[in-house]
């Protein structure tokens, strides 16, 4: 092994932001005809840890689409979605052959070649690959390994393969796993979890066919031209964690600048359709605004360009984000106001910074991410775009599960203004699934979004209603900042919340890792008049009180209120009570939450109206809101009304508007 050797070519020519010690320099060619891909790479590592090591250990991705029984297919069945891809045809798996392995200029490691299965010892699966080296890397010191190999491309699995004449590559080269204190970690591929690598400089040559256009990592610094009909893409980014691109001839190219008086200036790049044409705008009105708000509360975005895929309709790209490039996703008719394409283009530009510049294990906290990032984006799209209307699309296509063409945008089924309400519902499917803080690969099967998306963005939401924005900003931004080009871990992050706060959320964020759900309720009101029926003390003197529907009219305190508060969830969070009275009065009660429940009086000369646990909302993550409030005296079928008539409006909007097809 060589000690500390600098990186080759142009790739080292930046400042350095992160350690840079996992680069890549890979010629690759793609063969259109037989959708295969052969390439060549040098990876240059070095050894951060005070541990030496003499294997390296490395994803093989695509291996996961080899047959039925790899770790993803197995994973991807319990789903309930391999059922629904049908016979898959010959030319629709894939593979990842590694044809060659040898220390650089050296020995030829080849035959030490070894597949492991760390996660679930399934024999099947060929995702993760040993190579044996003949020597220990010792800290600070450095590898060079040359490789050679050849994949079939699959059509579309997880965001990767092709589409028609147009493809997308993500996980499509031998990548190394991260070297840890306690050893490697390189996980098998799974369903639900995919990132986990260390920063470096990626120089890829790309050749395909020369009326290919191609977006990619990095900024384009070299094309050439070739004999045989094909042209060479050169990319070049320094300091990121993953190279993915994309090529296809109906690319339509359009490039914007976004510009603010206290970020550095982006370059965009939007690679969109011929029949999305109207849609630019959009699309860089999102991404925009994602690179202000996130660069303005937690960071800049340091790369200066990003390039933005709108990939083709049901092509199965979309919605993907890797460093300095990502995928969103629209369709011809899509209207204004429904949400998308500015939802997904906002999530996927927000990964640049939570994925991207904070590179967590996504394997086993995919929340740090995806959490961190649900949150932002629905923060971003409400302070830029205002509430989506609710979207009802009509004619899907036969035989698939995209939903159907034609949009209809319904006014009426909104959130209250609250960005993360809609996900309660999604969170609360799978509320007592496993504790967040279970490694996010162990989830059980198709939980993933409720647990690392829905949660964190609700437990986040919480956090701003109890602490203010000021507060978590200050959180969310000190985490950014400590770690860039790093590795953070979920103790990290708490470490940072209870540093940064004044307010004791130690408790809370302990609370949220568990899979302890939190419902708060009103279980009954009652309010009489004072003193109540029966024998009581005046003075010295015990009176005997008759029962009566109205109080005595003496002045003194009239009626006494009563509240029956519940906690039917294991998780506690203080709590306030909101009595309102006949004459429009307000008191409010705190009480603490720890217990079951509790009984709260209150003594007023009017009649209690009604009463609310939490009326402000400030606990995001309550499972069931709509029994945080009791009428004292209700009126019956006032609820049953109100819900008649709205589906009553709703249902003659939708005959109204089928009635045009007729």
């Amino acid at each position: 092994p060589e000690g500390g050797a600098p990186v080759d070519g142009a790739a080292g020519n930046g400042a350095a932001l992160s350690p840079r010690n996992a680069s890549y320099t890979i010629d690759v060619r793609l063969d259109h005809a037989s959708r295969t891909l052969r390439g060549s790479q040098t990876l240059t590592w070095t050894n951060l840890q005070e541990q030496p090591t003499n294997q390296l250990w490395f994803h093989l991705y695509w291996n996961a689409w080899s047959n039925r029984q790899s770790t993803w297919m197995r994973e991807d069945r319990l789903r309930g979605r391999s059922d629904r891809r049908g016979e898959i045809a010959a030319d629709d798996w894939s593979y990842l052959e590694v044809d060659s392995v040898a220390l650089a200029g050296g020995a030829d490691l080849t035959r030490t070649m070894y597949f492991a299965f760390p996660d679930d010892r399934n024999g099947d699966d060929r995702t993760v690959m040993v190579v044996l080296l003949p020597a220990a890397v010792g800290p600070g010191e450095t590898v060079r390994l040359d490789m050679a190999w050849h994949a079939k491309i699959p059509r579309t699995f997880a965001r990767t393969g092709f589409r028609g004449d147009s493809y997308f590559f993500a996980h499509w080269f031998p990548k190394l796993g991260v070297y840890e204190p306690a050893g490697w970690n390189c996980h098998e591929f799974h369903a639900g979890t995919e990132f986990y690598s260390d920063y470096g400089v990626y120089d890829v040559s790309m050749t395909v066919p020369e009326e290919f256009v191609v977006g990619a990592t990095g900024r384009e610094v070299e094309r050439r031209a070739n004999s045989d009909g094909t042209a060479t893409h050169r990319y070049v980014q320094e300091d990121v964690h993953e190279f993915a691109w994309t090529a296809s001839p109906d690319y339509v190219v359009v490039e914007d600048r976004f510009e603010h008086a206290s970020l550095p200036a982006v370059d965009i790049r939007l690679l969109t359709r011929p029949e999305h044409r109207h849609q630019v705008a959009r699309h860089f009105a999102a991404t925009k605004a994602a690179l202000e708000s996130y660069g303005t509360w937690y960071g800049p975005y340091p790369y200066g360009h990003v390039t933005v895929v709108d990939p083709p309709f049901g092509a199965g790209f979309g919605g993907m984000e890797y460093p300095t490039l990502f995928t969103a996703g629209t369709r011809r008719f899509n209207p204004p106001g429904g949400g998308n394409p500015e939802g997904v283009t906002i999530h996927e530009a927000g990964h640049q910074f939570w994925y991207g510049i904070v590179g967590n294990n996504e394997f086993e906290f995919a929340w740090l991410d995806e959490g961190l990032n649900t949150f932002s984006t629905g923060r971003t799209e409400y302070a830029t775009f205002g509430e989506p209307l609710y979207t009802q699309r009509f004619f899907q296509p036969p035989g698939t599960d995209t939903s159907g063409f034609f949009a209809l945008l319904l006014a009426g089924f909104d959130y209250g203004g609250v960005p993360h309400r809609e996900r309660l519902g999604r969170y609360r499917v799978d509320a007592t699934s496993d504790p967040q803080s279970t490694p996010s690969f162990e989830y059980h099967p198709g939980t993933g979004g409720s647990l690392s998306y829905s949660k964190t963005a609700l437990w986040l939401a919480t956090l701003e209603n109890w602490l203010g924005w000021d507060a978590l900003q200050a959180i969310l931004s000190t985490f950014f900042e400590r770690w860039r080009f790093a590795h953070p871990t979920p103790e990290d992050f708490l470490a940072i919340a209870n540093e940064v706060t004044e307010a004791d959320v130690g408790s809370f964020l302990r609370s949220v890792m568990t899979s302890d759900t939190f419902d708060y309720a009103v279980d009954s009101v009652a309010t009489f008049p004072v003193p109540t029926e029966g024998w009581v003390r005046k003075g010295d003197e015990l009176v005997y009180v008759p029962p009566r529907d109205e109080p005595a009219g003496d002045g003194e305190t009239e009626y006494r209120s009563e509240v029956v508060v519940r906690r039917h969830g294991g998780a506690t969070f203080p709590m306030e009570v909101l009595f309102v009275f006949e004459d429009g009065h307000e008191i409010r009660r705190r009480w603490p939450g720890a217990a079951r429940w509790r009984l709260l009086t209150e003594d007023y000369p009017a009649k209690l109206d009604y009463a609310v646990i939490d009326p402000d909302g400030v606990l995001a993550l309550d499972l069931y809101p709509s029994n945080n409030s009791l009428e004292a005296d209700p009126e019956p079928g006032l609820p049953a009304w109100k819900w008649a008539a709205r589906w009553t409006v709703w249902l003659e909007d939708f005959l109204s508007t089928f009635a045009f097809f007729v």
